[in-house]
C-alpha cells in the first residue's frame, strides 16, 4: 500500500510485525516509538514468544490469517523464519501491502527469481533490509564517495569476521558462508561502487573447527570481484575473530583513501610505558549495527507514507544472491566466474 500525502499526515502507518526473535523485537521497538507508526500486531510461529513480545508492547499477538484479511493494516515486516518469507511476500501481494523484509528472500536462486518477479510485477513498496546500508558511517562513506572526495575508485577492500560460526545446522539451512555472510559484503560492493562485476574469484577454506571441516563448511573466505570500471573490491570474511565483531571498509582512489574502522565498546584509551591499550570493536551484529536497524525501518516507514522510491530493492537481493552463488562456483572449481 502507498499511502497519499493526505493520509500520511493523518495516520501513522499500520505495521504487522512477523517473527519475535532476535530481529523481531529491535523492529517492534523501533515500530512502537515511531511517530509516523502503529504496531498493529505480532506474529510468529511460536505464539508464546508472540504474546511476550506483544504483552510488552500492549498490542495483540495475530495469527498469519487475521493480518491479511485485514484491509486497515498496511504494510507487513517480516522478520521470521527464512523458509516463511516467500509465502508471506506472496500473500503480501495478494492483499497489498507495502512489505519490509529481512534478508534471505529465499532460500534458493530460483525461489529468489520467482519471489522478485512477484515484487516486481506488484508494484508494492518492499524493501529488503540489507542493513549496513543504512549504519551512518557507511553511508557517510558512499555518499563522500560519490561527492569525488577521492576520485573513482581504483580498490576497495571490504573486511567481515564473526566472533565465531553459527551452529552448523543453521549454516546448512542458510546455504553457507557465502549466502549468510558475504552476501552482505556484495551488496556494499555494488552500492559503493554503483557497478556489477563483471568476473569474480574466490578461495574457501574450513579452519575453525574440526566438525565444520568434516560437514565440507567453508568458514573463511576471500572474494575478487572485477568490476566495468576496472576496479577490483576484495572482500575477506571468517566466522572465527578472537577480538570482536570486525566491520571494516578501506577504498582507495586517485586522490586518497576513505576508510571506515570498526565501533569500539567503548571510547577509552589506556597509555602506559608498556604500551597502549584500546578496547575490542563491538561483540556482534546486534551492537554493532544498533542504529541501523533503527534507520532501516525508520526510512521505510517515511518512504511508506510518503509515496517515495524505496532502496535496496527486491532486485538487489537478487542480484547479491547470484553474485554470492558465482562466487560458491569459483570457490569449488579454483576457476574465475564470469558474470557478463
Amino acid at each position: 500500500m502507498m499511502l497519499s500525502k493526505t493520509d500520511a499526515s493523518a495516520a501513522p502507518l499500520r505495521v504487522a510485525l512477523f517473527g519475535a526473535g532476535r530481529m523481531g523485537a529491535i523492529h517492534a521497538g523501533t515500530l512502537d516509538r515511531h511517530p509516523g507508526a502503529q504496531l498493529a500486531g505480532i506474529v510468529d510461529s511460536y505464539r508464546a514468544n508472540a504474546e511476550s513480545l506483544a504483552a510488552r508492547y500492549t498490542v495483540p499477538s495475530l495469527d498469519e490469517d487475521a493480518v491479511f484479511a485485514d484491509a486497515t493494516i498496511d504494510a507487513v515486516v517480516i522478520a521470521s523464519a527464512a523458509d516463511s518469507h516467500p509465502h508471506l511476500i506472496q500473500r503480501a501481494v495478494e492483499t497489498k501491502k507495502a512489505i519490509f523484509c529481512e534478508k534471505p528472500l529465499a532460500r534458493d536462486l530460483n525461489a529468489v527469481r520467482s519471489v522478485a518477479h512477484l515484487v516486481e510485477q506488484s508494484k508494492l513498496p518492499f524493501l529488503l533490509a540489507f542493513n549496513r546500508r543504512f549504519d551512518p558511517d557507511f553511508a557517510a562513506l558512499v555518499s563522500r564517495v560519490r561527492e569525488g572526495e577521492i576520485g573513482a575508485i581504483e580498490f576497495a577492500v571490504l573486511t567481515s569476521r564473526d566472533p565465531s560460526p553459527p551452529p552448523i545446522d543453521y549454516i546448512l539451512k542458510s546455504g553457507g558462508i557465502f549466502r549468510e555472510t558475504t552476501i552482505h559484503d556484495i551488496d556494499v560492493a555494488r552500492w559503493l561502487t554503483g557497478e556489477d562485476p563483471v568476473s569474480v574469484q574466490a578461495t574457501a577454506s574450513s579452519l575453525t573447527s574440526q566438525a565444520m571441516s568434516d560437514a565440507g563448511l567453508a568458514d573463511t573466505v576471500v572474494l575478487t570481484m572485477c568490476m566495468p570500471s576496472g576496479a577490483i573490491v576484495t572482500i575477506n570474511n571468517s566466522w572465527r575473530a578472537a577480538y570482536g565483531y570486525d566491520q571494516r571498509v578501506e577504498v582507495l582512489g586517485k586522490l586518497g583513501m576513505l576508510q571506515v574502522a570498526n565501533r569500539l565498546q567503548n571510547g577509552v584509551t589506556k597509555m602506559g610505558g608498556s604500551g597502549t591499550w584500546n578496547a575490542n570493536p563491538e561483540p556482534f551484529f546486534l551492537e554493532r549495527y544498533s542504529n541501523a536497524y533503527r534507520s532501516e525501518l525508520d526510512y521505510f516507514v517515511t518512504a511508506v507514507r510518503e509515496g517515495s522510491l524505496i532502496s535496496p530493492t527486491v532486485s538487489d537481493g537478487l542480484k547479491a544472491l547470484e553474485i554470492a552463488y558465482a562466487a560458491e562456483e569459483s570457490a569449488k572449481t579454483g576457476q574465475m566466474v564470469a558474470l557478463v
